[in-house]
């Protein structure tokens, strides 16, 4: 690694931990419903939509509003999207999208996932753009938000006597949660970005003049002997590409979104112009779930507790990092056994530059790879599927491991705490005595429902690229073929099941196969995870709660506990995804080698 490299980690990693406090304590404070002026305003929106602030539900009536909340979202962001050519803010006349694409794109951006099979500029308006998608990256990262505040109560609630048997209500939590975290960040943090070149207009699309003119040939009328000719073209001019970037940008950094304006996504220059924003992109997307994890110590009257989860989410971030940038920064071994320089100088970054922004370079590329798949971002600024093959294995895991560290907006968190209670009851075991977490005994149904949120993505990822790889037309996607192409399905699955977004690139994915795969693995691996989590934090909210905490096996807030975490959440990824690794990423460095 670079001493660049390591002042930016260094850096990033101390402004996260900084910036969490602040934002645990006021994350607590929405959560535990502490802002009594502001909340006349959510009161009074409530109250106009039926609902009532004061009124709280059982995990299964939680449950219900939040899939009927979705299902809506769902309907209306596809009929945006079929309705496009009739719709306003559409200087460009863009046409209805297509059924299987408006689909998947609908169940994308509802789930927080953002997988973008079409190229933003040549496909969607400004108007289905706000209207649908930008709705949707605050109403998904709210989501999230809401059943992370359900499952902390659950822990948090419960006296030595009685226990509750309600986790709050689900309107007031992404009511508030929009208009207290979301909408102020989003405001403040789009300023910011436009103030540093990010687009934010309405204007038609602009044509400019090239300063120097391209050559090319392009196919002309068919030949004698069948065949297209060839004719010599010239591009004087280019199409520019404007809207209202800043705003949507804002809200895809802040709620873990990952959906570009454009097709580039954050390598375009409109979007992420200068290596400033980038860091302040990164440290968006890490704001909400770094703080969650202090919010949930503080909730649960012990802030040491949520020390542990963010020190165990930081130090597996680290790791993945500084693997990315070495297997980046070492470069490839068949350019080096050719005599290609390809060390780090004061002329060049040496190491694997393909597929990265020269204003980025590998630091920063590296660093914005690990952020935004451990975060269940999504959002890119270099190609993925550019990388080396263990550089781009490294992305591939943090998904894989369900993306709990750091992980989205809400949903991090919560699966993280899934993973805490699978750590107590394997110490349980260990030692022989009831599992307990937070006073709290985990007991059979916990586990079940544990078992059911854990091997969930699992199950989607690995059956989906069975089923892609074994079907002509999930084979007639990849570009690559061999390992690259396995790694290209697995990384597409992987991503949508996971709800990460991101793609490896060379995947042809916008089909009505793909389209249906994705979609289908996406719904389920954002629903099928937060059902049971809901239910476990209802479960957990009837108990009754030990204080003194002497039946607990473990401290769950000191240096061992935090190794059994890591070591759990490494432990069953390494066990269920490494045959599959195995047949993509690792075959293809191996092939580096011959």
């Amino acid at each position: 690694m670079t001493s660049q490299m390591v002042i930016l980690l260094v850096a990033y990693v101390a402004a996260v931990l900084t910036l969490a406090v602040p934002m645990g304590r006021w994350l607590a404070a929405v959560a535990e419903g502490r802002l009594a002026r502001l909340q006349r305003l959510d009161g009074a929106l409530l109250r106009i939509c039926g609902a009532r602030a004061d009124r709280e539900q059982g995990w299964r009536d939680y449950t219900v509003a939040l899939l009927a909340f979705n299902i809506i979202g769902v309907i209306v962001v596809y009929a945006l999207q079929r309705l496009q050519g009739a719709l306003p803010l559409n200087p460009q006349e863009l046409g209805a999208i297509a059924p299987d694409s408006a689909f998947n794109t609908a169940v994308s951006f509802v789930t927080n996932t953002n997988w973008q099979g079409y190229s933003g500029e040549v496909t969607m308006g400004y108007g289905v753009q706000m209207l649908g998608l930008a709705v949707q990256n605050f109403l998904s990262a709210a989501t999230g938000m809401a059943v992370a505040f359900a499952l902390i109560r659950g822990f948090a609630r419960g006296q030595p006597q009685s226990g509750a048997a309600t986790i709050g209500n689900f309107w007031v939590d992404v009511t508030r949660s929009t208009l207290y975290v979301l909408l102020p960040l989003s405001l403040v943090f789009a300023v910011v970005l436009s103030s540093q070149g990010v687009l934010q207009n309405f204007k038609p699309y602009t044509e400019v003049s090239l300063i120097d003119p391209v050559a090319y040939s392009d196919a002309g009328p068919a030949g004698a002997d069948g065949q297209p000719t060839q004719v010599a073209q010239t591009a004087t001019t280019q199409t520019l590409p404007m809207g209202p970037i800043a705003s949507q940008e804002a809200i895809k950094m802040v709620g873990t979104n990952g959906g570009g304006f454009l097709n580039a996504n954050s390598a375009h220059p409109f979007e992420n112009p200068t290596p400033w924003v980038n860091v302040m992109q990164m440290l968006a997307i890490f704001l909400i779930p770094a703080g969650l994890c202090l919010a949930f110590g503080q909730m649960v009257g012990d802030r040491r507790q949520g020390w542990a989860l963010l020190i165990a989410m930081t130090a597996i971030f680290v790791a993945a990092v500084v693997a990315i940038m070495l297997a980046e920064q070492s470069g490839n071994p068949k350019l080096a056994a050719l005599g290609v320089d390809q060390a780090a100088s004061v002329l060049q970054s040496g190491g694997n530059m393909e597929g990265k922004e020269t204003r980025f370079g590998i630091a920063h590329s590296s660093l914005f790879a690990a952020v935004t798949t451990a975060a269940s971002c999504g959002a890119v600024n270099g190609m993925h599927g550019s990388f080396t093959p263990l550089g781009g294995a490294v992305p591939m895991l943090l998904m894989q491991l369900g993306e709990v560290v750091f992980g989205g907006v809400g949903s991090g968190l919560y699966g993280m705490l899934i993973f805490a209670v699978l750590a107590v009851f394997l110490a349980g075991l260990m030692i022989g005595r009831t599992p307990e977490y937070l006073g709290k005994k985990i007991e059979p149904t916990e586990m079940k429902l544990v078992a059911i949120a854990v091997l969930m993505t699992p199950m989607l990822v690995l059956i989906g690229t069975a089923i892609a790889v074994s079907t002509d037309a999930g084979r007639a996607g990849p570009l690559n073929p061999g390992a690259a192409g396995y790694s290209e399905i697995l990384y597409a699955l992987s991503s949508a099941a996971n709800n990460n977004g991101s793609a490896f690139a060379g995947l042809s994915a916008n089909t009505p196969f793909y389209n249906a795969l994705l979609g289908i693995a996406m719904w389920i691996g954002r629903f099928g995870v937060i059902v049971p989590v809901l239910a476990i934090a209802g479960t957990l909210a009837a108990k009754k709660r030990v204080e003194d905490g002497r039946t607990a096996a473990m401290p769950t807030h000191g240096p061992l506990f935090i190794v059994l975490l890591v070591s759990t959440v490494l432990l069953v990824g390494a066990l269920t995804y490494l045959p599959s690794l195995a047949l993509g990423p690792v075959v293809e460095q191996l092939n580096l080698y011959k």
